[in-house]
């Protein structure tokens, strides 16, 4: 049996590797001249950093599992700090513990980051007529109107920010923060919804960290994945794009770009949605549709290194946000060197930090020149983090159209794409765009996937009647 996989990012070579894992052929064809999606590494100043992801979340099992599974287990590191700041009002301040996805469980942390006013608004959560929750909600929508405007502006929208680069205004909330809004289903007050969630899971278990990183940057995961798969008899093709999919007596067959025609018994389509939606637009019309509706934002990653000995002091903790409202060009900082152990004994002269710049719907800066988003966000780190110090090194990263937007009725359009590939057997669909955008999420994405085409099949794994 034989499935191809398109799109080589961590959702597709997570997927051949369990296909590989369940006994089937795998060829993975991916558009790029390279394997890893978001998971790619550069150097800065001769050091090797991350110019995507650069953690993984430890609380799910999966990217941990799946690290361990190709001999990085011994590469996993958590942070060496996670104390994170909020450049707010022109000051950086702590970021306030107690809170879901910036929304709080009480005002009492939030002193310095809301104004009297917006502390106040909090409280009026409980005073207003009981919390009534539809199907889905947008997450700003729904916190401006029980704790006012300014908790969203100050808090959820950074938060969000970092993860989507978009507007909560118009994120779901069932997709985004589904913990959140079950148990906004279940209780009269948005206080006690967050609560009952910091119940469930409290934000901090000792001894266990939240993310963890990998030596020499997330990307390994990538790398390791595709040799993995390699070493299992998969093939990898780079730099090759799938111009169209067509049903067979067999099973499936995919037209590439350099003029050849591939049949597989199956197919898994690991790529953006609008990559899928041109793929399936004959096919599947109807799932077409739906998945070239969804948005995506672009952002743009700068990442500068420092002699430590210039710099009149190290910027503190592992780093900051940015609320939009303040108007600056940056929504984040990490302070690579200061987080990550490994990247401080790389170069013990060095200092290195990233800044991401971009948020959906405000991406005009993407199309400056290099130096001139070097230069904004040397700005922003001079007045937010006194430094001062020029750079002996920077890298421009630009990711186009890299994060989907969970806009709201994101979980209802993904069912419905579902149900329209569900007469369609041997072919399944994976990826950031559909359950989570997380590398967990991701590859959980991917195992669950995998699961459902094997089912859709002809034969099952190992006989070869379809070869």
């Amino acid at each position: 049996m034989h499935v191809i996989v398109v799109g080589g990012g961590i959702s597709g070579l997570a997927a051949a590797h369990g296909l590989l894992a369940a006994g089937l052929r795998v060829t993975v064809l991916e558009g790029s001249d390279r394997f890893g999606g978001k998971l790619r590494a550069g150097h800065v100043a001769g050091l090797r950093v991350d110019l995507g992801a650069e953690s993984i979340l430890a609380r799910r099992p999966e990217g941990v599992e799946l690290a361990r599974a190709v001999g990085l287990g011994d590469a996993l590191r958590p942070p060496t700090l996670t104390s994170a700041a909020i450049w707010t009002r022109g000051t950086l301040r702590p970021m306030p513990q107690g809170q879901v996805m910036g929304v709080p469980a009480t005002a009492a942390a939030l002193a310095g980051v809301l104004s009297d006013t917006g502390l106040a608004q909090i409280a009026r959560d409980t005073e207003l007529p009981p919390l009534r929750v539809g199907d889905d909600v947008a997450v700003g929508a729904l916190v401006a109107e029980r704790m006012g405007r300014e908790v969203v502006d100050r808090l959820v929208e950074p938060l969000l920010g970092g993860v989507y680069a978009g507007d909560a205004y118009r994120i779901s909330m069932r997709s985004a923060v589904p913990k959140l809004f079950e148990a906004a289903r279940e209780h009269d007050s948005l206080l006690a919804a967050v609560r009952a969630v910091q119940r469930q899971s409290p934000e901090r278990v000792p001894g266990e960290p939240v993310f963890t990183g990998i030596e020499g940057g997330v990307s390994a995961l990538a790398e390791a994945v595709a040799r993995d798969c390699r070493e299992r008899g998969a093939v990898l093709e780079s730099g090759v794009s799938v111009t169209g999919l067509r049903r067979t007596a067999r099973g499936w067959a995919a037209a590439l770009d350099d003029g050849r025609s591939l049949v597989a018994d199956g197919l898994l389509l690991a790529v953006p949605a609008g990559a899928a939606a041109r793929l399936l637009a004959t096919e599947a019309p109807a799932a077409a549709g739906e998945l070239a509706a969804v948005e995506y934002a672009s952002m743009t990653i700068v990442t500068l290194a420092f002699r430590r000995a210039e710099l009149s002091r190290l910027p503190r903790g592992s780093g900051f946000l940015v609320p939009a409202v303040d108007g600056r060009v940056i929504k984040a900082a990490t302070f690579t060197s200061g987080k990550w152990d490994w990247a401080a004994a790389a170069d013990p002269e060095m200092f290195v930090l990233r800044t991401s710049i971009g948020r959906h719907g405000e991406e005009e800066p993407l199309g400056w020149e290099d130096a001139d988003l070097v230069r904004a966000a040397l700005d922003d780190l001079g007045e937010a983090a006194g430094l001062t110090a020029k750079p002996v090194d920077s890298l421009v990263t630009r990711w186009q159209g890299a994060l989907p937007q969970y806009t709201v009725g994101h979980d209802a359009r993904i069912a419905r794409v579902r149900s329209y590939l569900a007469g369609l057997p041997g072919l399944r669909l994976c990826g950031a765009a559909y359950d989570g955008v997380g590398i967990p999420a991701c590859i959980a994405g991917a195992r669950q996937a995998v699961s459902e085409l094997l089912r859709t099949l002809p034969t099952a794994p190992g006989d070869e009647a379809g070869e």
